[in-house]
């Protein structure tokens, strides 16, 4: 992933943090072949296609929102901007590195919520004296309570979302990235988190967010980006592309395969991609 240069500027509004043009991303799996009277079992490679062409960019204060079925391309999407999956072809170009909600490579199960503040810090690059000034805000917004002192592993999952939520943003990126890291089953959490992430916009910052919930876009999100089998569907402002997402899915779970086909043709004809390859 290549960075832009500082201040760099496709117009007069708000600097470009993040663009891709013409994303692609294909997959590459073994799968099984049944074996026959004349043959043993074999394993084939196949490949098929997650990302199909996706152009994007976005600015300082926008918080995005990703919406779109399983198996969209949601998550693959957010791993190539981050810089953590290579597109197949296409071009990312990022003002500064993107940070994916999840320092959990970082933290160890074995040590406790405090001792892995001290060490998600660190390795997002924080300076001791800033990790040691972060530590308090942390705790504030994860709210453990005295699990801070237990062993990660005791954590529930949420419990466990949210120090990992706590510690990304503490570290102020430019850019985040969070997918799915909401959904704890806590709505007084959801309510910091989104105070966190609009104090972060508020410093000139870029989120995106992934969820299977319209609701969460369309309440949080400035912007939304709707993806559909690898495709942009649709850019818009959150509340007008979530409430034609909420009607898709709503058909597809019925059953109304037309219907569905209509809000997807009424989307792009609604909200096409703000930026496209022509």
């Amino acid at each position: 992933m290549t960075e832009l240069e500082p201040g760099w500027r496709l117009s007069d509004d708000p600097k470009v943090t993040i663009a891709a043009e013409n994303v692609r991303l294909r997959y590459r799996v073994q799968r099984t072949e049944r074996p026959t009277l004349r043959s043993f079992a074999s394993r084939k490679a196949v490949t098929g296609p997650v990302l199909r062409g996706v152009t994007l960019a976005a600015r300082e204060g926008e918080m995005v929102g990703l919406v779109g079925l399983n198996g969209s391309g949601k998550s693959s999407l957010l791993r190539v901007l981050a810089g953590l999956q290579p597109a197949t072809s296409g071009t990312v170009v990022a003002s500064a590195q993107p940070q994916l909600l999840g320092v959990s490579a970082a933290l160890v199960p074995d040590l406790s919520g405090e001792e892995n503040i001290w060490l998600g810090t660190l390795a997002m690059g924080m300076t001791p004296d800033d990790a040691y000034f972060a530590k308090e805000r942390i705790e504030e917004l994860a709210r453990l309570g005295e699990a801070i002192k237990q062993p990660m592993r005791t954590y529930s999952s949420g419990m466990a979302a949210r120090l990992r939520f706590a510690i990304s943003v503490a570290a102020d990126p430019e850019i985040l990235m969070i997918d799915e890291a909401l959904s704890t089953g806590d709505a007084s959490f959801a309510e910091r988190a989104k105070e966190a992430m609009q104090g972060l916009i508020a410093r000139a910052g870029t989120v995106f967010l992934v969820s299977h919930a319209a609701q969460t876009i369309e309440d949080m999100c400035t912007r939304a980006l709707w993806l559909d089998n690898g495709t942009l569907i649709a850019d818009g402002p959150a509340d007008e592309v979530a409430t034609m997402y909420r009607y898709y899915a709503h058909s597809i779970a019925l059953g109304k395969d037309d219907a569905a086909k209509k809000a997807l043709v009424s989307a792009t004809s609604a909200h096409p991609p703000l930026f496209s390859n022509t």
